[in-house]
Parts: structure tokens; sequence; C-alpha cells
């Protein structure tokens, strides 16, 4: 897929603040501090595009990015960085539930985004099930990968491949926004999520 424009639509704190549900959306879900952002500015080729902090919980509003004005990429708050203010914490949850749930039917696919240094957390999961129970198709990717080497990057990479569940519509994969390792392999799971998506929005056009 060539990406011919990209930019900043809109950050939001209440269903109101959110953009129409008018394209097919692509959410990252993870951690804070796994590199969201980072990854998402690599994936879209624009530095600076999704706003990047080495302080974690930085990202307290779901943000908005329209890809070719045809569809959504959207950067959800990460969860579970303890030094983040209670009132955040307790925001936290309702915001991003609730989003998920209003915006199920636009979902084209979520991307759970850990950290390859370490296993998978127990948020993690409580993510990964989530949307399974709402049969959401995702995928894992543990990004920091050039950070690893030799041994430790094969136990992270066997660790991640065999994590995603029933709706997880690939393998688990390693990626890293410094070198851009694994970008291919993610584009491929959006184009084809996205090309799902298209084709059943217009057979539902078709069919009204």
């Amino acid at each position: 897929m060539k990406i011919q424009s990209s930019r900043f639509e809109r950050a939001a704190v209440k269903a109101e603040d959110e953009p129409k549900m008018d394209v097919p959306r692509i959410v990252f879900l993870g951690r804070s501090n796994v590199g969201k952002s980072s990854l998402i500015n690599r994936l879209l080729g624009v530095k600076g595009l999704a706003k990047t902090s080495s302080r974690p919980g930085r990202t307290q509003t779901v943000n908005f990015y329209r890809v070719n004005e045809a569809w959504q990429i959207v950067d959800l708050p990460g969860y579970g960085y303890a030094k983040v203010p209670e009132a955040v914490r307790r925001t936290w949850a309702p915001m991003v539930e609730g989003f998920l749930v209003r915006s199920k039917e636009s979902i084209a696919l979520g991307v759970i985004v850990v950290d390859a240094r370490r296993p998978p957390t127990e948020l993690d999961a409580v993510m990964r099930d989530w949307l399974e129970s709402k049969e959401i198709p995702y995928i894992v990717t543990a990004t920091k990968a050039d950070k690893m080497s030799g041994n430790k990057r094969k136990v992270a990479e066997r660790v991640v491949k065999d994590w995603p569940g029933k709706y997880g519509v690939a393998p688990g994969l390693l990626a890293s926004a410094e070198t851009g390792t694994g970008t291919r392999e993610i584009w491929r799971e959006f184009e084809r999520a996205l090309e799902k998506s298209f084709s059943k929005r217009g057979a539902g056009q078709r069919e009204h």
C-alpha cells in the first residue's frame, strides 16, 4: 500500500470528541512506554506525527490519524504504568473500553504492542482476551527488537509468536521502530484487514 497522505486528525477524551466513524480503523493498544507512537511514525514514514515521550503515560487521549483520507490509525492511551496519577488511571478503563465498544464495527484490526524485552503481562492478556471476546481480529507485535540479540531474541520471538489466540490473524512478530524490522509484515496484515473491511462496507452499502 502506498501512503499518499497521513495527518493527525483529532485527540479525544469523550465520545463526543471522536471523529465520525466513517472509515475503517486500525487500533493500537499496549502498555505505557512500549513504543506505540514510535511504531506508528515508522509505519507511516513521518517523524513526529504521533508524539513520543520518554515519560510513560504521556498519551492520555485517544489519538486519531487519517491515512490516505480513507482509513484511520487510532493510538489508545498506554495502560499499566503505576506512576501515572490515580485520577488518570481511573479514567483510562472507561475511556478505552467505551471507545472499543462504540467502534467495534469499524475496527478492521487491533494491534497489541508489547515490549520484546519482557514477557506479555497480565494486563496485556486482559486486552487480548477482551478482543477475543468481541471477535475483533488482531495482531501482536513486540517492539524494541533492535535492543536484543542472540538467544534472548530467539526466546522473545518464540514467546510472542504463539501468544495470539483464536482471533489473532497472524503469529506474533518482532518489530523495531528504530530499524524497521517487522514493518513489512505488519503492513501485510494492515492491507488484508483493510481489504476485508472495505469489502464488507461495500457489501453493506449495496444491501441498503
